[in-house]
């Protein structure tokens, strides 16, 4: 596989690729997690660069993805394999002796929009499930035949930053009241039925009026934004110092939550001279350069690249903030 390639075994595009694999500094006996394995684009690079020594642990809550794993990775003694959310990274025994690099690729995984039966696209009509763990949870169908418009006028506000979201709201409840919405192609039509479309400029594709709804619906089922901040939090817990964190994220939500962590860990708070004076700040993250996104070559290949932020701190020892 080449620096920003399609894996030969999966053709996956693994995104920011050469970005990762230079945030992650990989070193040949270093202990390497990925939280989100997908298709293990990224995986596969951190493993080409480990020594006998190393070990690289790989978590996802996709069984079709676990189960890729196991075949592409099963039989390599460095590799360990956990089904599940990297939110309970911490509670894998593995991780208990610490990491040298923690990787999180938020977000849906090219295989998992390409198949209709997952239900995450609106594009291709299958059920609505939405679920990365199709055995866990309610579906999306499930959750909004029981959720009432209020709640659902919620989420798509906080999850999709979707301005109809009282009109959708109401509408998914009036068809509701008639026939279930049980298929993808059923709610991007009836959205669409509500919110005119938006216009791009010339030469860029016009934006489906159901974008921000399934987005918004898909974080919600899976808890995606709760478990980022889990994750978070366990792999501070967990990075060795001089360990490197890299997450790529897909939409303004997730990066946020991520450019706050590295902040509230590497920068003391501002002082507000109306309260006591704060106990000395300790930094334990040191953030390594900005927002870095992918180049016009990467996107003009892979344009679900398009969107991808990539974040990258360093667990500081803890002599530096004593």
């Amino acid at each position: 596989m080449t620096d920003g390639g399609a894996d030969a075994r999966s053709g996956h595009l693994p995104v920011m690729f050469g970005q990762v694999m230079e945030g992650l500094r990989v070193v040949a006996d270093g202990t390497y997690l990925d939280g989100t394995f997908g298709r293990g684009g990224h995986a596969r690079g951190v493993l080409e660069r480990l020594g006998p020594g190393g070990r690289l642990l790989l978590m996802d809550k996709d069984p079709e993805a676990v189960a890729f794993a196991q075949r592409e990775f099963g039989a390599d003694l460095r590799v360990a394999i956990r089904r599940g959310s990297f939110a309970a990274l911490a509670q894998w025994d593995e991780t208990a002796a610490g990491l040298d690099g923690v990787l999180f690729d938020l977000g849906v995984s090219s295989p998992q929009l390409d198949e209709a039966a997952r239900g995450f696209s609106f594009g291709k009509d299958g059920p609505l499930d939405m679920r990365m763990d199709p055995e866990a949870g309610e579906s999306a169908a499930q959750w909004l035949a029981r959720a009432d418009e209020a709640e659902i006028a919620d989420v798509l506000w906080t999850y999709g930053e979707e301005r109809m979201s009282r009109r959708i709201a109401r509408a998914i409840v009036a068809r509701r009241a008639v026939e279930p919405l049980q298929r993808t192609g059923d709610l991007a039509g009836l959205v669409a039925s509500v919110v005119p479309r938006q216009r791009r400029a010339p030469g860029k594709p016009d934006i489906h009026p159901a974008t921000r709804s399934f987005q918004a619906i898909r974080i919600h089922v899976n808890r995606e934004l709760g478990d980022l901040e889990d994750g978070l939090a366990a792999a501070h817990e967990r990075l060795r110092p001089g360990g490197r964190l890299a997450v790529i994220s897909f939409h303004s939500l997730e990066d946020r939550i991520v450019k706050r962590f590295i902040s509230a860990h590497a920068k003391p708070p501002p002082a507000d001279r109306r309260l006591p004076e704060a106990s000395v700040f300790v930094p334990t993250l040191r953030a390594i350069g900005g927002a870095a996104k992918a180049d016009a070559e990467e996107i003009s290949v892979n344009p679900r690249a398009r969107s991808a932020v990539l974040r990258v701190a360093e667990k500081l020892p803890a002599e530096l903030g004593a």
